[in-house]
């Protein structure tokens, strides 16, 4: 069974300059929908989106110029090594959700794993959750500690995290917002994002196509543009700014040393696989030539199921 993490800690008067968070945001526009490029070749014209807008500051070989103010960042560095107990907190991304009227909830989700030779580049994003819900790859795992950070508040916007496990209800992190972070274990720890405002009882939905950005004008506004016209304009503080940071975490250096060396192959994969459910009685096998298949996913599903959050609000 998955582990589930320990409470996150929350953070104050994070950021010193917001204004250079300002300039960083403008000079990173435009931002695109969340999961855009997955479906930009599906039904472009049809708007079905939450303006719900995501761009990465730092992911592999890019940093974007002044985003090292979180990658960083000092009370970062010392509340994950604490968190953990680690001698060992190597930052690796940064990247900013941009949210607007938008009135149901994100997914109530813990983030994607990785483990030391198995990630999304190689390896389906279903096998990778189901070796995290099996709980039989824990050794293996990148442990990645996570911030996330809110420019300022908003209308709505607030955290559900489920800090004492998936069933008890969520805490609720939705006043004094602005400039504080939560600092914990989001692969460990189910979380989601309320509904964001303004509340104006209207469903703004665009496509992968959309984009958002400074207006230019002078006045500080932000639009929407889909498709060549204007969906949607507000000044950005009516935006929920939100800048997640994720670091990779190990007890000691011995013990980094030891987990890479022990990378995953998918044969490993789908012998440990196989020895847990022959161990079980089940007649299913993790067959390499069928990962791509559904029907192969839904039913390791059933052998390994995630769980279900208590009260967790409905998506958008």
């Amino acid at each position: 069974m998955v582990r589930y993490s320990e409470p996150p800690v929350l953070l104050h008067d994070v950021i010193d300059d917001l204004d250079a968070v300002v300039q960083i945001l403008e000079r990173q526009a435009p931002y695109t929908p969340l999961g855009g490029w997955f479906r930009s070749g599906q039904a472009p014209v049809e708007p079905t989106l939450p303006m719900w807008f995501q761009n990465d500051w730092v992911h592999d070989r890019f940093t974007a110029e002044g985003s090292e103010v979180f990658l960083h960042h000092p009370g970062y560095l010392e509340a994950a090594a604490r968190f953990y107990d680690a001698e060992v907190v190597e930052p690796q991304s940064v990247y900013v959700n941009l949210m607007a009227a938008i009135d149901g909830g994100g997914p109530a989700h813990t983030d994607n794993p990785r483990f030391h030779g198995r990630d999304r580049t190689n390896t389906p994003m279903w096998l990778l959750r189901t070796m995290l819900w099996s709980g039989l790859f824990e050794e293996h795992e990148i442990l990645q500690a996570t911030a996330i950070w809110w420019m300022q508040d908003v209308e709505g916007g607030a955290i559900l995290y489920w800090a004492d496990g998936p069933d008890r209800p969520p805490r609720v992190h939705d006043t004094a917002m602005a400039n504080t972070a939560l600092l914990g274990d989001n692969h460990g720890m189910f979380h989601q994002v309320g509904p964001v405002g303004p509340f104006d009882g209207e469903r703004h939905l665009i496509t992968a196509q959309a984009e958002l950005a400074p207006v230019g004008d002078g006045s500080g506004d932000w639009a929407v543009t889909d498709r060549g016209a204007v969906q949607y304009r507000a000044p950005l503080d009516a935006i929920r700014v939100s800048v997640l940071w994720k670091a990779d975490v190990y007890r000691t250096e011995a013990e980094r040393a030891q987990r890479i060396r022990s990378s995953l192959s998918l044969d490993d994969v789908a012998d440990r696989f196989a020895d847990d459910l022959a161990s079980r009685d089940l007649d299913l096998r993790l067959d390499l030539a069928r990962v791509e298949d559904l029907t192969l996913r839904d039913a390791f599903a059933v052998a390994y199921p995630e769980a279900t959050p208590v009260d967790a609000i409905p998506t958008a």
